[in-house]
């Protein structure tokens, strides 16, 4: 399934290659350790095999409520299942954000008149096309990293939910995740029509990317001052799309002018929604990536280990330096390292903000790393809120392990990695207190020492 959002670096496709999948989401990083470059064929394999393998994640919890009679579904002739299933997965409907990009499953279905919605919460994300004969869905698994699923939009008993493997797999496993599945966010050169004028590259789009190069083919309602962004605009010129003025899609709160509103479930595109979706798609990705590579790298050992008539358990290098590798890059990016500085404040146009601030959890001084701040950068604590997430507690001890060892390094000044992520000690100590009283399975070492006040 795809999404397009916006992501870091400009990166240039091949014209002629389908979008068959449908939610897309964010980021990629290189690999390390053992492999040399996963594939996609590589998850097939043990100890992964992405395909059979049953998932444990918030649909296939969903689908249990479903058989029990636990979770009723309405159908409505405008919307089909949507407020059902949102409602059923929490998620708020606030967290719209639209993209008009033709750029996923339905794209007959996406243009600047017709608009795809994307829905979200902490762990699951919700695609759906206006008269489109499926919901998308993609959702972080315990084990299997992330998983896809379309939900048919006919009147029915029970809504129908298919699991997605190979049709998906085609862009959320490409090597633009690395061979493994994950979330697409790109920011695109777009024409009257939807199409992605890809001979002018894109953006993939992260925390770290300038709002310069954000949210091509997407719409967006709020104010960024003084700051361009590429939201809410067509290209007429074909040839030079990348030299087009946006002046008069930046700072829009409507968008009633463009297209019919009132066929989704708001009227907005909010622009701190998808700042947030943006954050959270590279996010996730990195925690999926991290599962995937500890669970990879601890059964080659051990299957190493009985090659060679050694104890199963015998640690070895390759094996701790796959793990450390991919939990190297979430630690740098729940730190928001190399995060692109706002130069004005942004504000939206909904509900969004107060609604995701809102679902904590709070230390007993009142804060928490939903916080928002939106003057100078995305988060009043820079350390991502999904470290309170499933897809993270779900990963394997050995990767937490290595996580909240590197974290502590870091949030008491003592890295030692040239690119670690420099905090102030103001916020060192904020994260710190924050984690000690709302994250619960911290390593005792954490609950006794002080951390360094340099």
């Amino acid at each position: 399934m795809a999404h397009d959002l916006p992501d870091s670096g400009k990166w240039h496709g091949a014209p002629g290659l389908r979008r068959r999948c449908g939610v897309v989401t964010l980021l990629v990083v290189g690999w390390a350790g053992l492999s040399t470059g996963v594939v996609a064929q590589d998850i097939e394999r043990e100890p992964i095999r992405y395909s059979e393998t049953t998932p444990r994640d918030a649909v296939t919890r969903l689908q249990e409520k479903i058989d029990q009679g636990k979770a009723k579904f309405d159908y409505e002739p405008k919307n089909g299942y949507l407020k059902s299933v949102l409602r059923a997965f929490d998620i708020p409907e606030s967290s719209q954000v639209l993209v008009f990009s033709k750029s996923s499953l339905q794209r007959e279905r996406i243009s600047p008149k017709s608009p795809r919605a994307i829905y979200f919460n902490d762990d699951v994300i919700v695609g759906y096309c206006n008269g489109g004969p499926v919901m998308e869905v993609s959702t972080p698994d315990d084990r299997l990293g992330t998983t896809f699923y379309t939900i048919e939009q006919v009147p029915a008993e029970r809504p129908v939910i298919t699991r997605q493997t190979d049709s998906c797999l085609i862009c959320h496993s490409s090597s633009a995740n690395q061979g493994m599945p994950g979330h697409l966010v790109r920011s695109l050169y777009v024409d009257r029509r939807g199409n992605p004028m890809l001979a002018s590259g894109s953006y993939r789009t992260d925390h770290t990317s300038p709002l310069s190069e954000r949210w091509g083919g997407w719409y967006v309602t709020g104010n960024s001052g003084r700051q361009m962004h590429l939201g809410n605009l067509i290209c007429q010129d074909a040839r030079r799309p990348e030299a087009s003025d946006n002046a008069e899609g930046v700072n829009v709160l409507s968008l009633k002018d463009r297209f019919n509103t009132s066929l989704y479930l708001t009227p907005h595109s909010d622009i701190v929604a998808l700042m947030v979706l943006e954050h959270q798609a590279g996010m996730l990705n990195r925690l999926a990536r991290a599962g995937l590579e500890t669970r990879m790298a601890l059964y080659y050992q051990h299957e190493m280990n009985k090659a060679l008539d050694r104890p199963a358990d015998e640690p070895s290098e390759g094996a701790r330096s796959r793990i450390r590798s991919a939990c190297d890059a979430v630690v740098e990016y729940m730190l928001f390292h190399d995060e692109a500085k706002l130069t004005d404040r942004v504000t939206g146009t909904s509900r969004f903000a107060a609604d995701f601030v809102a679902r904590g959890p709070r230390d007993s001084k009142g804060r928490s790393l939903r916080d928002l701040d939106l003057k100078t950068r995305l988060f009043r604590y820079p350390c991502s809120y999904l470290i309170h997430s499933r897809a993270f507690d779900a990963l394997p001890r050995e990767a937490k392990d290595c996580i909240y060892q590197r974290l502590w390094e870091i949030l008491n000044g003592r890295g030692s990695g040239k690119d670690d992520p420099v905090l102030s000690a103001e916020d060192r100590t904020a994260i710190i207190e924050i984690l000690r009283e709302t994250k619960h399975d911290l390593p005792e070492d954490w609950k006794a020492a002080s951390p360094r006040s340099q």
